[in-house]
């Protein structure tokens, strides 16, 4: 074996008998995750903590409603949260549940008191645009328990939570910078709203990591879910020289029709969205960004259960979950980081830049294939080539200086880390953007 190969088999040691402690752990002890504010009068910021307790489980029976805010069939956001849901349900013979699929934000407030007035204690909204009927609803309802997915409001009875994928859309830019041979990489967007364009943004620092004179170009559609619209969105940019496609929206639609190019002899690659998307395009799909809800879920539910989170003790919580809690993975189907097909092509393809792994293992000018693997050891999670294992901690993030926006403006000092609260924010794009004029 190399000197490489033994480092990265050491790590795993390592890591395996860091799980197998997680494993043994008594039963009884739970671990909350908190954002809590710090730093002085205007310069406040947040930070995760984690506090340990010991509780014991009240024993009774929990009825937990899920509110979507696209069909359950979508293949996308609203499908990986329904699978979760159903995993979660099927694992806890003390939990109920029920959901209401395609719901519009103005009638969320609506949903949520049908649900309530049907013995439901527990109530997850699922879409940003329920941010602010879910708070209402909490305030209204202080003897129930709500929790909203990527959000950022709290109150006593309301968590929030978030499974987030900037590094892996990062990922992703590394090898869509490698493989493209137009430079040109296309990105169609849902909704420009922060969330989306911390991961476009992401993205683009990968493509430009490996690829410095290629461009990402956005097309904004206006709809979570719209395969017509995504796919008008995807055939306009391959018209326009784009021959590597990306996406925020909740069907395959992007992958089907990079697939159909290439049925027709035409190079168009793309990387899958939230679910499995290979099985669209065996041909093209790369990678992607896959999602474990069901950890969160999981983790939620049980300390609920438990009797650790209650209707006045959640204004704190806020779930920030990534590579290193095991909450998403890089693929484009479960378990396999990146399409086989592919591994050649990112092997040919060095990048000139030094990167030195946790163990203090130091790689010279790797391939992109090494360059992905390494950046995931950074990040957190290892692929020992048949399953994932995790590490709590993060020796690299993509969002680190200097990082300039798209009009010259020098945004992230060298050596900075972007946090929480500006990433949750972000409303302008990093130098390699094309893209739609934002807020910031």
């Amino acid at each position: 074996m190399t000197s490489t190969q033994w480092a990265a088999l050491s790590i795993i040691l390592l890591l395996v008998g860091v799980a197998l402690g997680y494993l043994f752990a008594p039963t009884t002890t739970v671990t909350v995750t908190q954002t809590k504010t710090v730093g002085q009068a205007g310069q406040a910021g947040t930070t995760t903590v984690t506090v340990t307790k010991t509780i014991s489980p009240e024993g009774k029976k929990i009825k937990a409603a899920f509110i979507y805010v696209g069909p359950i069939g979508d293949i996308g956001w609203t499908y990986a949260h329904h699978q979760a849901k159903e995993m979660v349900d099927k694992k806890y013979d003390w939990l109920e549940t029920t959901h209401v699929e395609s719901v519009a934000p103005a009638d969320a407030a609506g949903v949520i008191e049908q649900l309530i007035s049907q013995g439901y204690d527990v109530i997850f909204t699922t879409s940003f645009d329920f941010m602010d009927p879910t708070l209402e609803e909490a305030k209204k309802h202080p003897d129930k328990i709500f929790w909203h997915c990527a959000g950022y409001k709290r109150a006593p009875n309301m968590g929030t939570y978030f499974a987030d994928f900037y590094q892996i859309y990062y990922l992703n830019g590394l090898m869509a910078g490698a493989l493209s041979k137009t430079k040109k990489i296309g990105y169609v967007a849902a909704h420009l709203i922060p969330e989306v364009v911390r991961h476009i943004n992401a993205f683009a620092l990968g493509v430009k990591e490996v690829c410095a004179d290629c461009k990402v170009y956005v097309r904004e559609i206006g709809a979570w879910y719209d395969p017509t619209k995504a796919r008008q969105a995807a055939e306009s940019l391959i018209s326009e020289g784009v021959d590597v496609l990306a996406f925020t929206e909740d069907s395959p639609a992007v992958v089907q029709v990079a697939q159909e190019h290439y049925q027709k002899g035409e190079r168009v690659l793309a990387f899958g969205h939230y679910s499995p998307m290979e099985k669209f395009g065996k041909d093209v799909c790369v990678s992607g960004q896959l999602v474990h809800w069901e950890k969160i879920y999981d983790d939620i539910l049980s300390k609920i259960y438990a009797g650790s989170y209650s209707t006045d003790n959640l204004e704190d919580v806020d779930y920030w979950w990534k590579l290193k809690e095991g909450s998403v993975e890089l693929g484009c189907t479960f378990n396999q980081p990146i399409n086989p097909k592919f591994v050649n092509e990112l092997k040919s393809v060095k990048v000139q830049e030094t990167v030195q792994l946790p163990n203090g293992t130091i790689l010279e000018n790797p391939d992109v294939y090494t360059l992905v693997m390494a950046r995931l050891i950074q990040m957190g999670a290892i692929w020992t080539g048949s399953k994932w294992i995790y590490a709590n901690d993060e020796t690299f993030d993509p969002f680190t200086g200097p990082i300039y926006d798209n009009n010259g403006n020098l945004k992230v000092l060298p050596g900075q880390r972007i946090g929480h609260d500006e990433l949750w924010s972000m409303q302008w794009w990093v130098e390699n953007v094309v893209g739609p004029p934002l807020g910031g």
